[in-house]
């Protein structure tokens, strides 16, 4: 079935603590959605259109989200639970096989798995690959047809629609852009009405479970990739060496960010600076807008080569290290 929108809807909030809410279990529900899909096809983006602000971070770079990001919402009565993931490919190296990993373990602990795909690209053999598992998992999904604002020929879109389709594992499939919102509304209602009976995890307006310091990490990186493109390797990490909380409301962050060599912290650095100074500006705006006060970012490159092999990296993300 397919289903089509152009309404949008936004809530605000922030909470950081879950805990089991009172309510009358026959009108509440509540659930966790895992979003499945290749690197790049609009994940983060979607949850942050659920949601109503900036929780995942989005960059035009393949796998930004490397850790698990879980963005809460109401629809209804209904409390969802987005659980925000790692793109799904045929990994290679340890790190990115961690991701994946982490991805798939939050699409088998989820109530129900939202498959994203980008409209513009046809299915691959990776694609009914990542099908197959999800038709084995025997959990309820739904498929979404993102960025298809971008095709501009809707026989595509049909073609794309009945491939799915034919595969039968599908609850409903829907046609969106969650860039501009188009089609989200319905797909959070469907997405409610999946949602198990039981009790709120969180307060109603609570956006994410999200450590605040992780996120202001993670906002860093996000300008980092922003500013620099295609000079900056994706292998690039953030790490907060302190986070004080003062007691005027506003945070003191010293962060590293964390580089595999020499050329590429000068590229970081800037001609006099200028670059390092222009990323902590965006990323002191885009904390204090979610902390809601005053951000004093100070901000350091440091080479280490190896960070991808020492477990302390791993754990600081939430993957788990393969010893073997």
């Amino acid at each position: 079935m397919v289903r089509a929108s152009h309404r949008s809807g936004i809530l605000c909030g922030l909470g950081l603590h879950p805990r089991p809410m009172n309510h009358d279990l026959s009108l509440s529900r509540c659930g966790h959605i895992a979003l499945i899909g290749a690197p790049n096809a609009g994940k983060s983006t979607l949850m942050n259109r659920m949601v109503g602000t900036k929780i995942s971070i989005v960059t035009p770079k393949a796998q930004t989200t490397r850790t698990r990001v879980t963005g809460v919402t109401m629809q209804g009565e209904a409390q969802l639970v987005f659980v925000d993931v790692p793109g799904v490919f045929d990994a290679s190296q340890t790190f990115e096989k961690s991701m994946v990993n982490a991805a798939w373990h939050a699409a088998r602990s989820a109530d129900v798995i939202l498959f994203i795909h980008d409209a513009r690209k046809k299915p691959t053999e990776e694609t009914e690959a990542v099908i197959s598992r999800i038709r084995d998992m025997g959990k309820p999904a739904i498929i979404a047809l993102n960025k298809t604002d971008a095709v501009a020929d809707k026989k595509v879109l049909l073609e794309r629609t009945l491939w799915f389709n034919e595969r039968l594992v599908w609850q409903h499939i829907f046609m969106i852009s969650a860039r501009k919102g188009d089609g989200v509304d319905d797909l959070r209602g469907a997405l409610a009405e999946l949602m198990p009976v039981g009790p709120h995890l969180y307060d109603r307006d609570a956006l994410t479970d999200m450590p605040m310091r992780l996120l202001a990490s993670e906002l860093t990186r996000e300008q980092c990739f922003l500013k620099l493109q295609e000079e900056l390797p994706y292998t690039l990490t953030v790490e907060n060496e302190k986070y004080d909380a003062r007691a005027d409301g506003s945070v003191e962050i010293h962060q590293n960010i964390i580089v595999q060599n020499e050329r590429q912290k000068t590229i970081i650095i800037g001609e006099g600076g200028q670059m390092l100074k222009a990323i902590g500006e965006r990323a002191r705006h885009e904390i204090g807008r979610l902390t809601g006060g005053k951000c004093h970012l100070y901000l350091f490159v440091k080479v280490r080569a190896d960070w991808k092999d020492k477990p302390e990296s791993y754990s600081y993300l939430g993957l788990e290290f393969d010893r073997k």
